[in-house]
């Protein structure tokens, strides 16, 4: 099985795209629909997007979903954390080694303002 997209929920899709926007910027991804339910990012087609609940659902935002982003070099794991507190985000883990899970391992970790926990990782040496 291969992996299309992912998308999170939200109340709050203006809250939810100031978070975003600024992320998905950094790890090279831009805004290719918008509507008043959805905003989804890609390159030619959506691999992530923020919605809200249809028919009446409640969203399934904070409830210990957990989605990690690849960042090819270090410095962008460490613009994307920046962004994201600079945008709504709360901190989750500063950038840096995560030994617990390989030597090279450099993570960082957030909560966006529905209280998913983003994450952005690289295992790049620079």
């Amino acid at each position: 099985m291969v992996l299309h997209h992912v998308s999170l929920g939200t109340n709050d899709l203006t809250r939810a795209k100031a978070f975003y926007d600024p992320l998905m910027a950094e790890l090279g991804l831009r805004v290719i629909k918008e509507t008043e339910r959805i905003i989804a990012y890609g390159l030619t087609e959506t691999v992530f997007s923020i919605e809200k609940p249809v028919n009446g659902d409640r969203a399934l935002a904070g409830n210990g979903t957990h989605l990690a982003f690849h960042a090819g070099r270090r410095r962008t794991v460490r613009t994307c954390y920046e962004a994201g507190l600079a945008h709504g985000g709360t901190d989750e883990g500063a950038p840096g080694i995560r030994s617990e899970y390989d030597t090279n391992y450099y993570a960082s970790f957030l909560r966006d303002p529905d209280g998913n926990k983003i994450e952005v990782v690289t295992f790049a040496g620079e």
